[in-house]
């Protein structure tokens, strides 16, 4: 995975949003968890209580654009979609804090829930005391959590960038 590659992608798009209210980095952390919560809610592990329990890894979905033959479709991963939406904003995170790590050092939790909880502990301790350590504890649990939900560094790094793309184009349509 190309760090400095993804860091400069979304210093692009920041300097696009153009966004500095005083209020921007605690709706990073938020967007972050809100994302975190989509993820684990395509993961459905944690859900005792129901018998589908599968990750939602494949998904057709057809986009309101229409395209020479009718709408557009394909097939998607809805996990790793709401895996690189949270990627967004950790990478965020950092440049907003001018915290960017130039290495991973993963550590290995217990369980998928133990790491989604450890993730939304780290999000919370970051938020309270933004300092180098705690974004770095951040970032590595995060690039774990991707990990442990069985995505490769390419598959990551192919899907954020996509993802980026989009987000670009969201801005000229003014989403």
């Amino acid at each position: 995975m190309n760090l400095e590659k993804m860091y400069n992608a979304q210093r692009e798009f920041r300097n696009r949003v153009e966004y500095e209210g005083e209020d921007r980095f605690d709706k990073l952390v938020l967007a972050l968890m809100v994302e975190l919560g989509e993820c684990a809610n395509e993961w459905r592990g944690f859900k005792f209580w129901s018998k589908d329990q599968e990750p939602r890894t494949s998904k057709y979905k057809t986009y309101l654009v229409q395209g020479m033959h009718g709408p557009q479709a394909e097939w998607t991963n809805p996990l790793l979609e709401e895996y690189v939406d949270g990627l967004h904003f950790v990478l965020e995170l950092g440049i907003e804090t001018e915290n960017t790590p130039k290495r991973v050092s993963l550590m290995k939790e217990r369980t998928t829930t133990d790491l989604f909880l450890t993730v939304m502990e780290k999000a919370i301790d970051f938020d309270m005391e933004p300092s180098l350590w705690n974004y770095c504890v951040l970032f590595e649990r995060y690039i774990e959590l991707g990990e442990m939900l069985g995505f490769t560094w390419e598959q990551i790094e192919a899907a954020y960038f996509e993802k980026n793309q989009i987000n670009h184009q969201r801005q000229e349509n003014g989403y």
